[in-house]
């Protein structure tokens, strides 16, 4: 398993086989992007999650990119083409991520629940309405499987990323129904009423 803030830079990304142009099309915006402050060179040091790299490069788009990606930005063809590109890796990126939600024992996921409901905003313990700790439970799963939202950063605005977004959510709400069986019907609520 990768270490999720390990990063590779953009020299490193040509090692692993990587162009320019396919950087800017399977990746999009570097992760983490500035001035080295060990280095005189006035260009910025482009840093990328080593875990969304390897994510991407387990995708037909990485293999295949390389024609379509050395000629991007050349007319609107291209550009659309290159947009296309991008949107499939995300989506084989979010599809091809395990989700791993955290395994909490019953009175520690309430806790969880209730504490992350007063953060929220929600006022007093009082009485819990039927069915109400199990949609807080469900929240504060959501909350805590937020990290995976980093797949969709190649997609900032462009047509996908709504798809990627439904993609992703539908995804870790199958993932907490399989980890937390009793909560499958709310998980299945929230995706009914997404759609």
């Amino acid at each position: 398993m990768t270490d999720r803030t390990t990063y590779v830079s953009l020299a490193g990304l040509r090692r692993r086989g990587w162009s320019d142009a396919m950087v800017d099309t399977l990746l999009g915006q570097a992760d983490v992007q500035g001035r080295d402050p060990r280095r005189m060179s006035p260009g910025p040091v482009r840093l990328y999650l080593l875990a969304r790299v390897e994510a991407v490069e387990r995708t037909p788009e990485f293999t295949g990119s390389a024609g379509a990606a050395g000629v991007a930005g050349r007319g609107s063809a291209m550009v659309g083409r290159a947009a296309e590109n991008r949107r499939r890796a995300v989506l084989a990126a979010v599809r091809a991520e395990p989700i791993e939600v955290p395994r909490l024992a019953g009175p520690e996921l309430e806790r969880r629940a209730v504490r992350h409901r007063h953060l929220l905003g929600a006022r007093g313990p009082g009485a819990v309405a039927a069915g109400a700790m199990v949609r807080w439970q469900v929240g504060y799963l959501c909350h805590a499987l937020a990290r995976y939202e980093t797949l969709l950063d190649g997609l900032y605005g462009d047509i996908g990323r709504a798809e990627a977004e439904r993609l992703l959510r539908r995804r870790v709400y199958e993932a907490i129904a399989a980890a937390y069986p009793h909560l499958a019907r709310e998980c299945g609520r929230r995706l009914e009423a997404e759609r």
